[in-house]
């Protein structure tokens, strides 16, 4: 019952965004992840299949990645486009001289390609982004990748309710299952790159640290320390009171 008030309450609000932005619809990243399915499924329940684009866009990615994004798509019946980003990247490094060596750093350049893909697809259309609240309160996501977005469907979401939301919105058991990874490289996944489990996470912010383990909430006060920065709006001078005082 909770989930399907969840689900109208939120298709609502996509509706709402959409319609009050005055566009037609939304463009949305497909990982074949579990946050790109819901976010995407909500998206189609709210507006309609034939106005939500879904963007694959490959960058040196693992090749299962490229497939459950389409297999995301076909599931929904949305409409897909692929774009191979690798060539992108493989310009911007060298014209960059970047350490391809530095393989998060390289991370978020790719997130931050696939945004402006995104963007770059956007006419007459919102780019919805796909970040839970697990990610955000731990800073896991690129600023200015995949944080940056005109809608977040599911930011207030701890990890374990998108896959309750999921299952309730019927999306295959091989999205509901899939191991949580950025796809970096084959095998990696999202807590063992932050060194905590979403369980952790949820239990240390709800129910508070001592909750976890000693080592799991000094890496979670750590995480959110240092990623205090991507939650804040962009700082800037308020120049207008100073020179206010001096008329």
């Amino acid at each position: 019952m909770i989930y399907r008030e969840l689900t109208e309450q939120i298709t609502g609000w996509i509706r709402g965004r959409v319609s009050g932005a005055g566009m037609d619809g939304v463009v949305i990243g497909l990982s074949g992840g579990i946050d790109s399915g819901v976010s995407a499924a909500l998206c189609a329940g709210a507006l309609g299949v034939e106005n939500v684009l879904g963007l694959v866009m490959p960058c040196e990615s693992i090749p299962e990645d490229t497939q459950d994004g389409h297999r995301t798509a076909l599931h929904l019946g949305i409409p897909v486009k692929e774009i191979d980003l690798s060539p992108v990247l493989t310009a911007f490094a060298v014209a960059g001289k970047l350490d391809t060596s530095n393989v998060l750093n390289l991370a978020n350049v790719k997130a931050r390609l696939r945004m402006t893909m995104e963007y770059a697809h956007s006419a007459n259309r919102l780019v919805c982004g796909t970040g839970n609240l697990s990610e955000a309160m731990t800073g896991y996501w690129t600023k200015w990748g995949d944080g940056a977005a005109d809608l977040l469907p599911i930011a207030d979401l701890w990890k374990d309710e998108v896959k309750e939301l999921a299952r309730y919105l019927d999306l295959p058991e091989w999205v509901v299952n899939r191991m949580p990874s950025a796809g970096l490289w084959a095998g990696q996944s999202d807590e063992n790159e932050m060194g905590v489990t979403y369980s952790e996470i949820r239990k240390y912010f709800t129910m508070g640290s001592d909750s976890v383990s000693v080592e799991a909430a000094e890496r979670i006060a750590q995480l959110h320390s240092r990623s205090a920065h991507k939650r804040e709006s962009i700082p800037f001078f308020h120049a207008r009171g100073w020179l206010d005082e001096r008329d």
